[in-house]
């Protein structure tokens, strides 16, 4: 039987479990594809997040004329606003949870988002019950203040060395680190690891695989 060297498993949703860039990708390729455009690649349409709106628009969809630009611009705001609750999970997350579940960790979110964008992802079927508890930023303490860790803490009665702590942002680390709990980071969400070194995770996992790998190894 594996010793669990973690009991309690708490994870950041954006960046971490759940792919935004991918439905910004999909918008914009709805968008261009609704005004006649050529719809670009995944890649080409990747690229050019960051950029202003239109910018990022017109980069993408080179064949559009100007004149269909606000039509264009029009078109992905109705998208994204449609399919922002989305989910779109990082591939190979739902085999990495299924994996800790079955090893007896109990799992939670710790996230920014709010309580109703939370509970609207998780209505996935896909999702249910793989959760044992969860925290939002509009129900508690917002990161980097450790009060969310310090809630799951006490609900399941875990002390702060049983607790990891998985995010993509400094902000989760600090989290972690100011509830005295370890962390992981991981490299495919919005900050970049070279900020991470600061706030002495275990690891920096640059993919789901290789945060499935650790964490079979190590929680």
């Amino acid at each position: 039987m594996h010793t669990r060297n973690f009991d309690l498993i708490a994870f950041d949703w954006d960046g971490t479990l759940f792919d935004s860039t991918k439905i910004i990708v999909r918008c914009i390729q709805a968008a261009v594809r609704d005004v006649g455009g050529t719809v670009p690649t995944d890649k080409a349409a990747g690229y050019v997040i960051g950029l202003g709106l239109m910018q990022a628009l017109a980069h993408a969809a080179p064949d559009v004329p100007p004149e269909k630009y606000p039509e264009l611009g029009a078109r992905y705001r109705y998208h994204y606003m449609t399919h922002q609750s989305d989910i779109i999970l990082f591939e190979g997350v739902l085999p990495l949870l299924d994996s800790l579940k079955a090893r007896g960790h109990w799992l939670a979110v710790a996230t920014g988002k709010s309580r109703r964008g939370l509970d609207e992802a998780l209505q996935s079927a896909e999702l249910k019950g793989i959760f044992d508890a969860s925290r939002t930023a509009d129900e508690t303490a917002g990161k980097p203040d450790p009060r969310m860790l310090h809630e799951l803490m006490e609900e399941f009665g875990v002390p702060p060395d049983r607790v990891l702590m998985i995010g993509d942002t400094t902000h989760d680390l600090q989290m972690a680190l100011n509830a005295s709990c370890p962390s992981v980071g991981v490299s495919y969400g919005a900050h970049e690891p070279d900020d991470f070194a600061a706030l002495a995770p275990r690891h920096v996992a640059h993919s789901v695989r290789e945060l499935h790998d650790w964490l079979l190894a190590n929680a």
